[in-house]
């Protein structure tokens, strides 16, 4: 964008250092309280902590570097239910955890989207707020029913995707990946029916507290925003709280759709639409012109690129086993030939990467490496 629009470097570093860095905290203090709610839902719905404090955020900042780096921010959820997985939680029960984070985001995301597109309309931005509202609307629908009918009777894979994956997986392998999945997925509205009918108080206060700790990640998210918009100055009318809670909603809204990795150019463009109030197809001059642009690139430097970098590093810490490489240098200075090896080191290298049968490992230690 510095090569093809008008902004020049001057332009980005015009925002400042202190107001970059206040950015950065409070979008790396959004994704930390993701990972204070992961491990609270654990606690929560699992009955005990099942790793330390440091390496359950670990796991969880590691999976959203692949939520960011994939369209419609898919793919940490696998990444999280395996690691739940290797710590003994049982599939269905991994999958449940992923499931209510899931939840808590679609519920608060949607419905932060369609006030922000109904404010939107009522402003004059026809074309965003419509979007936006088609956009989250859908999206609600579709997990309150995924809901709702996971809690009344247990479901199960479609035939189709059975017989797809029995033809491209011939055999027992396909049969046994089909029934496991199957038994995972009624696990899941095993859960879904202890704890969606809210009649424990104490389900109703897990709820209540999951959404809250949501919000706050929102709210951070729009201050990250704010404090970029009111440090520039320049002619660029400031911006309140609320507002730029509702102007990242409604780009978070946006950069859901399956279309680009990580929602690169889509959250731009969608926080970008709600600010100019956009009301109609814009052309190309008009966003490249619009003063707000160089503060939009160096929001989405401060609130993407930055905390990438920290998820990156969490997610190397979590695939990178220490004991493995221990017992790989061992194994290479003593040659083939020491069977003992093996004996001395129980947790070898087959076992860093098989899950193992959760049912199986119940009552076992917990390594937190």
């Amino acid at each position: 964008m510095v090569f093809f629009t008008h902004i020049t470097v001057d332009d980005l570093l015009s925002v400042g250092v202190i107001p970059f860095v206040l950015s950065s905290a409070a979008v790396i203090g959004k994704v930390l309280l993701q990972a204070y709610r992961f491990k609270y839902y654990i606690r929560k719905f699992i009955g005990h902590d099942v790793s330390s404090l440091s390496t359950t955020i670990s796991a969880r900042l590691g999976s959203e570097f692949v939520s960011q780096t994939t369209p419609s921010y898919i793919g940490g959820e696998i990444v999280r239910t395996a690691w739940l997985t290797r710590r003994g939680v049982p599939v269905g029960r991994a999958a449940w955890i992923t499931t209510i984070e899931i939840i808590s985001d679609v519920f608060v995301g949607t419905i932060l989207g369609i006030i922000s597109g109904v404010f939107a309309l009522l402003n004059g931005g026809y074309l965003i707020g419509t979007i936006v509202i088609l956009l989250s609307i859908p999206t609600l629908t579709f997990w309150f029913l995924l809901m709702f009918f996971s809690a009344k009777r247990n479901l199960k894979l479609p035939s189709l995707i059975e017989r797809i994956i029995q033809k491209i997986l011939r055999g027992e392998r396909g049969r046994n990946l089909v029934t496991s999945t199957n038994c995972a997925i009624a696990d899941l509205c095993q859960m879904s029916r202890e704890n969606f009918n809210f009649s424990s108080s104490a389900v109703i206060k897990t709820f209540a507290i999951g959404i809250a700790i949501t919000v706050i990640a929102f709210v951070l998210q729009g201050i990250s925003f704010m404090v970029l918009v009111n440090a520039v100055g320049n002619g660029i009318p400031s911006i309140s709280i609320f507002d730029s809670v509702m102007a990242t909603s409604a780009s978070t809204v946006l950069a859901t759709l399956p279309i680009t990795l990580g929602g690169s150019g889509l959250a731009e463009l969608g926080i970008w639409a709600y600010v100019a109030n956009l009301d109609s197809i814009p052309s190309l001059q008009d966003i490249v012109t619009d003063s707000h642009l160089s503060v939009i690139v160096v929001w989405r430097i401060a609130s993407y690129h930055v905390p990438l970098v920290i998820m990156w590093i969490a997610l190397m810490k979590l695939t990178i086993n220490k004991d493995v490489i221990s017992v790989r240098k061992k194994n290479f200075n003593n040659g083939p030939s020491d069977s003992n090896t093996a004996k001395r080191h129980p947790h070898g290298e087959d076992q860093k990467f098989k899950l193992g049968n959760p049912n199986g490992s119940k009552g076992q230690p917990v390594r937190d490496d």
